[in-house]
């Protein structure tokens, strides 16, 4: 069994898991970064409408970019190197995770939050791209830094074995993670700007009508079909896995639209460029209308609302959201062109 390995790493909560998990790697090695910064760094703000998909039956919906790639982004813009392994053997990977820790570096795992025995049963879901950093060895259990809980948490050798080897989509595979080179020194800005122009690439000028804005207009105009198309009892499911994936998977409320203004408002101090400012105030008002998208599937899901009028009204919310963020996101690209 593993010997106790030390390694001085201060837990920081955050409200979701990817750029929770980055900021708490940079903040160890004295990189002061944010989670919202991270975000925003990373290019994590993203819309795809994908019907043609289904997760446990229902559509998908996302409001963030691929899992791994706001990790990628981030570190590739500060010029940190890092050091990617997936496995096919359990022991071999349990062994690697175990040399690193040895050697005193943390190390980022990419998990289940099914197989994490720390989760409160109700909020365990087969959802495999769950971000944590595994921080120290003590006998049979690793303590672990789980960014969307308030303290560090510990975690059995054989629940982490299940839990970053759990089939399905975004399967695990074992995936680790550790920093191997960090610079002195970082650019901030230089990263900032180069995470804004990828967000707005990917919300304005991707040419596919189902991601960015156009994927929103899609959405708002397949939506208004769904009650004829698929019936009262899917339609109300696909409501509340529309909202549960907006307000709780797009952490932090409104699909992550709270999260981009706050870095957007971090942006206008490191650029020094006030426009930034108003943009994030924009940002705000957008993700309020978002959460009445939320609030009025929430009406309907409760039968508290006329279902012809209402999808008539879901639809008009969602057009509104894709003009605003169409006419955010036009400025934004101009400010950093």
């Amino acid at each position: 069994m593993a010997d106790k390995a030390e390694i001085d790493f201060t837990h920081h909560t955050s409200a979701h898991c990817e750029s929770g998990t980055t900021s708490n790697l940079l903040l160890h090695y004295g990189i002061s970064a944010s989670e919202a910064l991270v975000f925003g760094m990373g290019s994590g703000l993203f819309f795809g409408y994908f019907p043609f998909i289904k997760l446990n039956g229902l559509p998908l919906i996302t409001f963030r970019s691929l899992p791994r790639k706001i990790i990628r982004n981030v570190t590739k813009r500060l010029g940190i190197k890092v050091e990617i392994t997936t496995f096919k053997d359990t022991e071999k990977s349990m062994e690697a995770l175990d040399s690193v820790l040895r050697k005193g570096v943390p190390v980022g795992l990419q998990t289940s939050v099914y197989w994490l025995p720390y989760f409160p049963p109700p909020m365990r879901e087969h959802f495999n791209s769950h971000f944590i950093v595994a921080y120290r060895i003590n006998g049979s259990s690793y303590h672990i830094s789980d960014p969307i809980f308030d303290k560090p948490v510990t975690c059995p050798r054989e629940d982490l074995i299940r839990a970053r080897f759990s089939k399905g989509t975004f399967a695990p595979n074992g995936r680790m993670f550790h920093f191997t080179s960090v610079p002195e020194q970082v650019d901030l800005a230089s990263a900032v700007v180069k995470g804004i122009k990828e967000t707005c690439f990917f919300m304005l000028k991707v040419p596919i009508p189902i991601m960015g804005v156009r994927g929103v207009r899609f959405f708002a105009k397949n939506l208004k079909n769904w009650p004829e198309k698929h019936g009262d009892r899917k339609t109300h499911l696909f409501l509340g896995n529309a909202v549960r994936l907006q307000e709780e998977v797009g952490t932090g409320g409104g699909g992550f639209r709270f999260m981009y203004a706050a870095f957007l408002q971090e942006a206008a101090a490191i650029l020094n460029d006030n426009r930034l400012l108003d943009l994030s105030n924009r940002m705000t008002a957008i993700g309020d209308r978002w959460r009445d998208f939320a609030v009025s599937c929430a009406r309907i899901y409760k039968n508290r609302a006329s279902e012809k009028d209402s999808f008539i009204l879901l639809s008009e919310i969602l057009l509104d959201c894709a003009d605003r963020e169409d006419r955010l996101f036009r400025d934004l690209s101009e400010i950093v062109r």
